[in-house]
């Protein structure tokens, strides 16, 4: 499946903020890329502003276009806030349940811990990273991968979120509900996502 494998300093680097997590060469130098990034830019449309934000979006949660519309048709279609729907049903993806549930330290290392069958989901192994749990889904490391390196690095400086309920002896978390907005600490404006589809 295809995804953004580029230089990851330069796209945060294009949003001003370090999306990707801790960035040495951000903290460095966090203004736009290329010769003249530091100096001021012309004022930014509506539209840009808009486009900017679903960028952000994707890029943060490492979803493409097609997949990210489908996702938007999906939010659209059922009842409340599109915006608030939208990022709910992208943080039940198995790739981000992994990742906040500290199993992996970035979202593309939940990715490649998903596709290489080290996750399971209700006892049943999942390898298809955006698989979408549903509420009251356990999602676990696999028994012969409990001792994976990678594994009990990123869960000894594992958050902890209130959507999520993890069992460290078991080496177990279960989805317990769709998040809130003010419980998501990503820093998306989803409104101007829903503009910019409505359009």
């Amino acid at each position: 499946m295809a995804r953004y494998t580029g230089p990851k300093t330069k796209i945060a680097r294009k949003f001003r903020e370090p999306i990707y997590g801790a960035d040495k060469s951000y903290d460095k130098r966090p203004y736009a890329p290329g010769q003249h990034g530091n100096k001021r830019r012309g004022k930014q449309s509506e539209y840009g502003a808009q486009l900017m934000e679903k960028q952000k979006a994707k890029y943060t949660y490492g979803i493409l276009e097609r997949q990210f519309r489908k996702l938007f048709d999906m939010a659209s279609r059922k009842g409340g806030i599109t915006g608030e729907v939208l990022l709910q049903i992208i943080e039940s993806r198995l790739d981000n349940v992994v990742y906040r549930l500290g199993i992996a330290k970035t979202r593309n290392q939940a990715r490649q811990l998903v596709s290489h069958k080290h996750i399971t989901v209700n006892g049943s192994v999942v390898n298809i990273p955006s698989y979408l749990l549903k509420e009251g889904d356990c999602v676990a490391v696999r028994e012969r991968s409990k001792s994976l390196e990678i594994v009990t690095d990123s869960l000894a400086s594992r958050a902890s979120y209130s959507w999520l309920e993890w069992d460290g002896a078991k080496m177990e978390g279960k989805f317990m509900n769709y998040p809130q907005r003010a419980d998501i600490p990503e820093n998306i404006n989803e409104q101007a996502i829903v503009e910019l589809y409505s359009k």
